[in-house]
């Protein structure tokens, strides 16, 4: 969606304001652990952007809650598994020797859109040291949300996904469908046929570059069935943040219920 496409979604500005009591009627308050995943175009016309977003969920969350949100940098993945777009077979090798490391105060992120990527350089944002599936955070329990982010738990017990539900967190859309915490039931569930895959990425350690290498469980397309059997019997708030749907659940119900699901129907 183009920015011009977002005004002719907008009645009006939408604005920090606005943004913040959009987010306190969905259910959101100071204090509350929240994992955010966001679209910045799906708001409609934001004055001010990106920082407007950050600034309304702060003001929401305060620093006695912790706002948190995926910060992935998948450029820095493994290459052989690459679709889009894929590279030549020739280039892998290439791609894993001369990458730069992962350095959390200066790798972008990919994918994720504009306000994670935004959230990722205000004061007082910590992130984790992931080298592919890194996690930003802030507020009263940001340290513990991203400190420890094991390689080889992308987004497992040793990852901030693990942390979060630990804290009984709640889970946040702005105009999407993602929902990154389904990953963690995979990491627990155990099912017929339950197989991981080889990832890595280039890292920084006492000044060196290295590629480390871990494994991961291989998703299969079934998070929206998930979802859609979780919310028949589990509550889901829905609203309007800005022009945005939005959605605001529990990531630990979600998760155990999803790790049952994936044990009985994978």
């Amino acid at each position: 969606m183009t920015e011009g496409d977002a005004v002719e979604r907008s009645d009006e500005p939408v604005t920090c304001e606005r943004l913040e009591a959009d987010l306190r009627d969905l259910g959101l308050s100071a204090g509350d652990a929240v994992l955010v995943h966001s679209s910045l175009s799906s708001l409609g016309w934001v004055a001010g952007g990106a920082p407007a977003v950050v600034d309304a969920l702060m003001g929401v969350v305060t620093a006695a809650g912790t706002l948190a949100m995926p910060a992935h940098s998948s450029q820095l993945s493994d290459p052989t598994h690459w679709e889009n777009p894929p590279v030549p077979d020739d280039w892998i090798d290439v791609i894993k020797e001369t990458s730069p490391p992962f350095r959390p105060e200066l790798t972008p992120t990919r994918g994720i859109g504009a306000i994670a990527d935004c959230f990722r350089d205000y004061p007082g944002v910590l992130r984790s040291a992931h080298p592919v599936s890194s996690f930003t955070a802030w507020g009263a329990d940001a340290e513990f949300v991203v400190e420890n982010h094991a390689y080889d738990s992308s987004l497992g017990e040793e990852s901030p996904l693990a942390r979060l539900f630990d804290l009984d967190a709640q889970v946040l859309r702005l105009g999407v469908d993602a929902n990154t915490s389904l990953h963690l039931a995979e990491y627990r569930a155990e099912y017929d046929g339950k197989s991981f895959e080889r990832n890595g990425g280039p890292v920084l350690e006492d000044g060196e570059r290295r590629w480390v290498t871990f494994e991961e469980p291989e998703s299969e397309d079934d998070f929206r069935e998930i979802e859609a059997a979780f919310e028949e019997n589990h509550r889901v708030r829905r609203g309007r943040v800005g022009e945005a749907d939005a959605t605001l659940l529990s990531q630990r119900e979600l998760v155990e219920f999803g790790a049952e699901w994936l044990a009985e129907k994978r």
